[in-house]
């Protein structure tokens, strides 16, 4: 059974089986007898807790949680507060809320999407995120980075803030609102009419020379974006035989960055090639999301910078299954899915054993919604440990989104983003998949049952 958002009396359902129960006595049992878990101050018994991923695991912990926050942890099963409900894992491994650091929650890959884009309506789309955004909870991610709306941006503000009001379920969500993008460049749509095409993206990322940066930079600060994203490079998906190098010349990435600074934003960069992404990094960017290929100045600017890199091995791994199977890209997007599916996974083993900073991110929108988890597994076979792993979903993807302070441990003080799962995925990082609690911000929005 999954149980959403308990403490409201709004009711809405979902394919994920994730849905806010408009009966109040939902209920989760316990051991003690106590079976309310809408009550605002809550005591969960872990079995295990990894509280902080930059440390090991306890044994037999108590977490009080207050309204939306933790209150406590505590060694020991306590008894609860007069009033409280128990939420009983004992036999369940327990840890922070997952962060995905890179996602698309407006739209999702594949051989329905071209039809999708000129017929469904705003509406359509937003309701197709928040869609997304409750499989994406469901599967133990508390927190995500939307890089990228695919349409119009307000979407996906509104999705932000229709979840934060606890009026559909979903996880926290941080928008960059339009992505930063030189005409013709990476993160347009292209394959439609010039006149179609111009109907169905939003032009308010879209920008040429440093002033023109600068405006667009500022534009999306005014509507409301968290951070920036700006495409460096080509990308994959674009239909469009531009290649994955760099598209933005040094002035405007420039601009870019020392702009959004100014404003007081976390600047990423889409890049791929080598010289886009050192482009991105010389100017100061705070992230590379994918950057498939990366060289030794890149090691050597990561380092010098403190920039994270975000690997979305899996959509790599995606694209690059498509282009090998024949079918759901056009050719020019399969010319680069062959060169970019082979080399994401050797830059995350390329910049994890130079000691650069990982941040957990799947490009998920490209790969299926919900399964953000197996980004897990690559990222061991690329040769990162399990504890680094799960670290870069935590406590590094937090300190990335600026969102320490909240998010990325359990501690007294922090937002209750709490996840659980039957066995350690110290030893096995793949129970990630098969997640059996999700607590966020305090509201229990799974416990036990079938992965959906």
């Amino acid at each position: 059974m999954v149980l959403t958002a308990l403490s409201k009396n709004v009711s809405v359902s979902c394919a994920a089986d994730v849905r806010l129960a408009a009966d109040r006595q939902a209920t989760t049992t316990s051991s003690r007898g106590r079976t309310d878990v809408t009550a605002s101050t809550k005591v969960i018994h872990a079995g295990t807790l990894l509280a902080d991923a930059s440390q090991g695991p306890e044994r037999q912990q108590s977490v009080l949680i207050e309204g939306e926050r933790i209150k406590a942890v505590s060694p020991g099963f306590i008894d609860p507060p007069a009033g409280a409900s128990l939420i009983d894992l004992r036999d369940k491994f327990v840890l922070a809320g997952l962060i995905d650091c890179h996602v698309h929650l407006m739209a999702q890959f594949g051989p329905k999407l071209r039809l999708q884009t000129v017929e469904d309506s705003d509406p359509k789309t937003g309701f197709n995120a928040a869609h997304h955004a409750a499989l994406t909870l469901a599967a133990g991610f508390t927190t995500v980075r939307d890089v990228g709306a695919i349409g119009n941006p307000e979407v996906i503000f509104a999705l932000r803030g229709a979840i934060a009001e606890r009026k559909v379920a979903g996880p926290r969500v941080l928008c960059v609102g339009a992505v930063i993008s030189p005409t013709g460049g990476h993160g347009q749509t292209y394959g439609y009419r010039h006149d179609v095409c111009a109907c169905v993206q939003s032009a308010s990322g879209r920008c040429d020379g440093a002033d023109d940066c600068r405006r667009a930079v500022r534009r999306q600060v005014s509507h409301g974006a968290d951070a920036i994203k700006f495409v460096a490079t080509g990308g994959v998906l674009s239909d469009i035989k531009a290649g994955v190098d760099q598209q933005f010349i040094r002035e405007e990435i420039q601009a870019i960055v020392d702009t959004a600074h100014a404003l007081g934003r976390r600047v990423s960069a889409h890049a791929h090639g080598t010289a886009g992404i050192n482009a991105a990094l010389e100017a100061g960017v705070d992230s590379i999301e994918h950057g498939s290929f990366m060289d030794d100045r890149s090691i050597e600017l990561f380092l010098k910078n403190g920039a994270f890199h975000v690997p979305t091995i899996i959509a790599g791994v995606t694209v690059l299954e498509m282009a090998a199977g024949g079918s759901g890209l056009s050719e020019a997007q399969a010319a680069k899915a062959r060169t970019v599916g082979l080399k994401i996974k050797e830059a995350l083993a390329r910049s994890y054993k130079a000691g650069v900073a990982i941040a957990f991110g799947t490009d998920m929108g490209v790969g299926p919604h919900g399964q953000n988890a197996r980004e897990f597994r690559l990222m061991t076979e690329a040769g990162m440990s399990a504890p680094d792993a799960i670290k870069a979903a935590t406590v590094t993807a937090a300190k990335l989104l600026d969102i320490s302070d909240d998010a990325g441990t359990i501690a007294p003080g922090k937002s209750a983003d709490i996840v659980a799962v039957d066995a350690s995925p110290l030893e096995d990082i793949t129970v990630l998949e098969r997640m059996r609690f999700v607590m966020a911000r305090g509201d229990v929005y799974r416990h036990g049952g079938s992965q959906p």
